[in-house]
């Protein structure tokens, strides 16, 4: 693969497409997550009607929209494909990595019991999870809803293993509005805990929702409605960024509100060294609490909170026409004290004419202050009339891995993928030789090289010197079972193909 160099306009920033991959369709397939796992991995998720040729070998295909999910390798290759068929439309908008290596995915399911959905519908649209080893094999599945509608919009793990799944809910009897926002608490086997609606007397959409420090989650809500309902805090415009704190237990701790007059859209939330990010896309000037005007359309409007939710800084952001924030990855330190950088990614798209760069994958990278440092847009291989990015991840070593749709014409999206090295990111990320994780480990270890090599020995030895496991690994990151062994220190040693060693400590609790 041409490997080639885009610069910018603010500081020469060297990055590589390392590899591209693009996974062609004939229909139109949505495209809603990259989730990169525990051992660096890629899952990629999101919803396709397979071809016909997958339907003459398959017959239990069903010619609508199907949980579609690709694993690929850290070089890009596919590990395993699979798809996960109702007999109606089922469309996948969210996943998570699991702290053992498998996944759960969430969606939207407007099928009954059949094909491989176990449960039957709760009456009209159903959140339809699905808990999957690390091979894509099926652990447990689980339908929630009522009779209104319920769709899913994302899912989260938390420090005890189990899950909160967050979606909105249609008219609701429980509900308050005309759209509200439904938390699920499960546990790790899948297993209801709580449940919990959210919102004021207009429509609330849950967007995003990440897990907190201390074991809850926050939601980042796009609010149409004024306080009323469960809603304490009242809209500054049309639109508003609508963020509420829950603690572990899944009880809101405590709920805030920005936006200006017009329309202000959530869409991203990310964790930092002081607090949380929260971005999306503007259609106010200054007003309300928002302190910052826009240029044109819409411009990315991005603000920084502490822990409690209160504002440390906000920034707007332009590219033209109307921009569009799809995901945002905080570069942190090794001791995750300190936040270096952020990375957003995103797409613009033409609300008219179309300007150059439109409908094409941009990045945007910040200082921790919000201060640009540089901007680039991202073409790879091939450029189609029509590009938007789905999401946007940074890497542990500082590559970056862009997931999107790209289509000469509506209907037709292919997935592109693209993973890019960059030579600044990786100098700021500080590096230890070899990397333990989680430590202390109760089942698997990952263990993460952060030198090149070809071919590396992981032993695994006791504290009497005792070699108890050897495995050869090509990977930067390995997994090891630590399963059989009892309570104590261990030590891991690696040796590489051009002579490199290093050792680190493991506790198994």
């Amino acid at each position: 693969m041409s490997a080639f160099t885009m610069c910018t306009v603010l500081g020469l920033s060297a990055q590589e497409v390392l590899w591209q991959k693009d996974i062609k369709s004939n229909t139109q397939d949505f495209l809603s997550q990259i989730t990169t796992t525990i051992d660096g991995q890629y899952l990629i998720t999101g919803s396709s009607i397979q071809s016909s040729k997958l339907q003459a070998e398959d017959s239990k295909q069903n010619g609508g929209y199907d949980f579609h999910l690709i694993k690929l390798n850290q070089q890009g290759e596919e590990v395993w494909e699979k798809y996960f068929s109702g007999q109606n439309h089922d469309y996948l908008s969210a996943s998570v990595a699991t702290q053992e290596g498998g996944f759960l995915v969430a969606g939207t399911s407007y099928s009954g019991k059949g094909l491989d959905k176990k449960e039957d519908s709760k009456g009209g649209s159903d959140i339809w999870l699905i808990r999957l080893n690390e091979f894509g094999d099926e652990l447990w599945e689980k339908t929630l809803g009522g009779s209104s509608d319920e769709e899913a919009r994302a899912v989260i793990q938390s420090t005890d293993f189990g899950f909160f799944v967050a979606g909105n809910v249609q008219n609701s009897a429980k509900g308050y509005g005309s759209k509200d926002v439904l938390i699920v608490k499960l546990d790790k086997d899948g297993k209801e805990i709580s449940q919990l609606i959210l919102g004021g007397k207009g429509l609330d959409e849950v967007e995003k929702m990440i897990p907190t420090k201390d074991g809850g989650a926050l939601l980042g809500v796009y609010s149409r409605s004024n306080a009323g309902g469960s809603k304490k805090t009242e809209n500054f415009g049309e639109g508003d960024y609508y963020i509420i704190k829950l603690s572990k237990e899944g009880k809101v701790e405590w709920e805030k509100s920005f936006g200006g007059k017009s329309d202000d859209h959530i869409r991203t939330l990310a964790l930092t060294s002081t607090g949380y990010l929260i971005g999306g896309e503007s259609r106010s000037e200054r007003s309300g609490n928002k302190s910052v005007g826009i240029e044109e359309g819409t411009d990315l409007w991005l603000i920084s909170l502490n822990e409690r939710g209160e504002e440390l800084w906000q920034k707007s952001y332009s590219f033209g026409n109307r921009d569009i924030l799809m995901g945002t990855s905080v570069l942190h330190s090794a001791d995750d004290k300190a936040s270096k950088g952020i990375l957003l990614g995103g797409y613009t798209q033409a609300e008219g004419k179309i300007q150059t760069d439109d409908e094409t994958f941009w990045m945007l990278y910040l200082d921790q202050e919000g201060n640009e440092k540089w901007r680039k847009h991202v073409k790879g291989e091939s450029r189609k009339r029509e590009e938007r990015l789905s999401d946007i991840k940074l890497n542990r070593d500082g590559s970056i891995i862009l997931a999107g749709t790209s289509a000469e014409e509506l209907g037709k999206e292919n997935w592109k993928i693209i993973k890019l090295g960059d030579k600044q990111l990786d100098q700021l990320i500080e590096k230890q030789d070899i990397k333990i994780y989680p430590n202390p480990v109760s089942d698997y270890a990952y263990v993460e090289i952060s030198f090149d090599f070809k071919e590396a020995d992981i032993m695994l030895y006791d504290m009497g010197g005792r070699q108890l496991q050897s495995l050869k690994t090509k990977n930067k990151v390995t997994k090891i079972n630590t399963q059989n062994l009892i309570q104590g220190a261990y030590l891991v040693a690696i040796k590489t193909d051009n002579n490199k060693t290093a050792n680190a400590k493991l506790i198994k609790k």
